[in-house]
């Protein structure tokens, strides 16, 4: 049951671990409406017009399904012939999500996705073809089972209490297993980590759509070339050294990668590999073998470089030996993928950006949402430990540390 529930809080993107995740606000105003659409798994234009009906605002407590689990298994055997033999919610911050146990045999994940974000049926279209061509490659991800009638999702209209609207629902695969956060990541577990952000780049690289505009999300502040999308929210940061520090960050990414980026590799990118979306269950020699990679609901178009620095930063954040991570996930990430010198020299500051969203997100969400502050605020106080840390080392040592240690690394292969 530890490694369902583990599962769950990974599939469902509620984690103590990754604050974006609670980036979207109880909404009330039009410019709290205007915040949600900065969330990484939300588009800018299509999603705000849901909001926003004539004068009224629709709070995403509001969109969020609530389907009774009668309800939820009238659904499972009308559109995929399932009977139920358990059926169990699991946690989700804006969408509902059911563990379920088919009378057939058999174990699945019921997504009913909120009815603002089912608006957006291309966004979920192009999630769906990147989980099956992944799988066809022979990654460890997620699929999508058809509907009886040979669709891959369905949009329904279902009353849950307060009114009929339209959710789209999908039936996924399930992948057992336990968060690689709840195990002890040796360097040849980060190294399997980096190599295998890289090996799903790689792939994502090659698929081809013609609907892969959708992943473009241009006023994404969770996008690594966005960061001066944090200027709005810097009054939410407490004192003067952090505020001084993330515009510190903020001016190094403007005058020592910014003028470089139009030169990074492009890319279609997970988004948010990190500690709990990584599935790993028992294996030897190295302990863990990785089996699944969850959640590609922050898939975007934008560069290779920004998912190392993402991948990096995440697993930084739950290790014991945090300035000992980066070397041996570069090595992993460069046996599939060598980096140029132009990535190589970004790498550290894209890290540093990577907390610094992590910092004022945080800061933001818990202001508008204080009671929860203490909830929100995890990952962000074991970043803020990490962030001056490696602003102090400076950019030269931390690299070359990095660079370094893969080196070392990849030599003791």
């Amino acid at each position: 049951m530890r490694n369902l529930w583990m599962l769950a809080q990974a599939t469902t993107r509620k984690t103590k671990t990754d604050i974006k995740h609670f980036f979207l606000p109880q909404l009330v105003t039009k410019e709290q409406c205007a915040a949600a659409m900065q969330h990484p798994g939300t588009s800018s234009q299509s999603e705000a017009s849901a909001l926003v009906k004539g004068k009224a605002v629709m709070s995403m407590d509001e969109a969020q399904p609530r389907l009774s689990e009668p309800q939820a298994s009238q659904l499972l055997g009308r559109l995929f012939g399932l009977t139920v033999s358990l059926l169990r919610p699991l946690p989700s911050y804006h969408d509902q999500n059911f563990h379920v146990v088919a009378g057939e045999g058999g174990q699945y994940l019921l997504k009913i996705t909120n009815c603002v974000f089912s608006q957006n049926v291309d966004r979920y279209e192009l999630q769906n073809h990147a989980l099956a061509f992944l799988h066809q490659h022979g990654l460890p991800v997620q699929t999508v089972l058809p509907t009886l009638t040979g669709t891959m999702m369905s949009l329904e209209d279902i009353d849950c209490g307060s009114g009929s609207q339209k959710y789209l629902v999908r039936l996924l695969t399930f992948l057992p297993g336990t968060t690689i956060a709840n195990i002890h990541c040796s360097p040849r577990m980060l190294y399997e980590v980096g190599r295998m952000a890289a090996t799903t780049n790689t792939m994502l690289q090659k698929m081809e759509h013609p609907k892969l505009w959708a992943l473009k999300r241009e006023n994404n502040p969770w996008d690594l070339g966005n960061v001066h999308l944090l200027e709005p929210y810097l009054p939410a940061l407490e004192g003067e050294d952090e505020l001084r520090l993330v515009k510190d960050v903020m001016m190094m990414f403007k005058t020592e990668v910014l003028v470089h980026v139009s030169s990074f590799r492009k890319s279609p990118i997970h988004g948010d590999f990190n500690d709990q979306n990584i599935i790993v269950e028992p294996d030897s020699p190295i302990g863990y073998r990785i089996s699944g990679i969850l959640d590609f609901g922050s898939m975007n178009y934008g560069y290779s470089i920004f998912e190392l620095a993402i991948t990096i930063m995440y697993m930084m954040i739950e290790s014991q030996s945090p300035l000992e991570v980066g070397g041996a996930v570069l090595a992993g990430w460069e046996s599939i993928l060598p980096l140029d010198e132009v990535e190589r020299d970004a790498l550290y500051t894209l890290v540093l950006v990577r907390f610094c969203q992590s910092l004022v997100m945080a800061h933001h969400t818990a202001a508008l949402r204080p009671e929860n502050k203490d909830y929100l605020m995890i990952t962000a106080r074991k970043g803020i430990r990490l962030l001056p840390l490696l602003w102090k080392l400076g950019k030269e040592a931390v690299l070359k540390k990095w660079v370094d240690d893969a080196r070392e690394y990849s030599d003791r292969k």
